[in-house]
């Protein structure tokens, strides 16, 4: 062979290279794609969920108790952490000491309040993301006499992004009770990602339990909820006009209902410019408290804000830098008094979100 075969051969060869790479990064692509159609959560419209027991104590007309909501950031979303998907960098944001630490603080503020309904959101059993710690479990272990029922979420075998990537996800919401729960189940929510985004994205839902009131015919239904942060608005509008609907019936019905969470957007009875927008940073969406009936009461506490952005480490930070938000809070029907609505001021050490604690009486 002469030189100039020799030459030509390895130039071809070298031509193929990129080639050869296409098809790799084709072939893993189309293996992915694969793997989570296969492997992808799809729960039904409505769901009946288990009630751990635990719950004893009645409910009576006239019953005064108090409730705590808080998106607790998979214990991994404290002071210390940025998050991708908000403008920073992290996406293992805590290592097993400062989720340890994350989770000692979480339960030492729900001993500091007291609830007598707790709901959580951002909770997870099996995440890499947090080390598979079984966070439903850890809160259901230091409550005693309390019931609980979970419902997912997100349920991914492997989220393949970003680098590095997110992992395994096992996450949803997390209701626990003092008093006797019914029944609970998880009602699906509108889903505003087509295929293949939807495939390893959250599926939002409602968790709803039902609680009997002694010697009325009448429960209370408890509504928890973390509804949709990343769209360009549909689903927000979408996913509030299901919670209302549902909200609306059970109200007709005469039942006593109470819906808190991580709306993920501020009641318009309340002003935006409290927390003026910063350019560049997520926008929050808005519940047009108009669009439902006379009567209902849409609660949150102004004075603190109830969730703060995650495009750079709280700690040590200049706290004028930072996007402050409210997203918690409360719908409370017209026969539940609602007595006192505050957000309590933690300085996101443990979570990006502040827990917001309501106390009512059944009228």
């Amino acid at each position: 062979m002469s030189k100039n075969s020799k030459k030509n051969n390895k130039g071809f060869r070298i031509w193929k290279l990129p080639l050869y790479l296409i098809g790799f990064v084709l072939i893993v692509a189309v293996a992915g794609i694969i793997f989570l159609t296969v492997t992808e959560y799809r729960p039904q419209e409505r769901e009946a969920l288990a009630v751990e027991d635990g719950g004893q104590k009645k409910l009576a007309e006239g019953a005064s108790f108090t409730l705590m909501s808080w998106n607790i950031g998979f214990g991994a979303l404290g002071d210390n952490a940025d998050f991708f998907m908000d403008g920073g960098k992290g996406v293992k944001t805590a290592d097993t000491a400062r989720l340890e630490s994350n989770m000692a603080g979480i339960l030492r503020e729900i001993d500091a309040v007291r609830p007598d309904i707790l709901l959580i959101q951002e909770i997870d059993r099996d995440s890499a993301r947090s080390e598979g710690m079984n966070q439903v479990r850890r809160i259901a272990e230091h409550l005693q006499g309390f019931s609980s029922s979970f419902a997912n979420n997100l349920k991914v075998a492997f989220l393949p992004y970003p680098i590095p990537p997110i992992g395994k996800v096992d996450s949803g919401i997390a209701t626990y009770s003092s008093f006797a729960v019914g029944s609970a189940e998880r009602i699906q929510l509108p889903i505003p990602f087509p295929w293949p985004v939807r495939m390893a994205n959250l599926k939002r839902c409602l968790l709803v339990s039902r609680l009997p009131v002694e010697g009325s015919g009448r429960e209370l239904v408890l509504v928890n909820l973390h509804l949709e942060a990343y769209d360009s608005g549909e689903g927000k509008t979408a996913q509030t006009q299901k919670l209302a609907e549902l909200l609306e019936a059970e109200a007709e019905k005469g039942n006593y209902v109470i819906a808190g969470g991580d709306f993920n957007q501020i009641f318009s009875n309340y002003d935006k410019n409290k927390y003026p927008q910063q350019e560049g940073k997520w926008v929050v969406g808005e519940i047009d408290v108009n669009a439902f009936t006379a009567g209902w009461q849409f609660l949150m506490d102004d004075a603190v804000p109830t969730c703060r952005s995650l495009d750079q480490p709280y700690a040590g930070a200049d706290k004028a830098a930072f996007q402050y938000y409210l997203l918690d809070g409360f719908i409370v029907s017209a026969n539940v008094q609602a007595d006192l609505m505050i957000t309590r001021d933690l300085d996101f050490v443990c979570s990006d979100h502040n827990p917001v604690v309501l106390r009512v009486t059944l009228k």
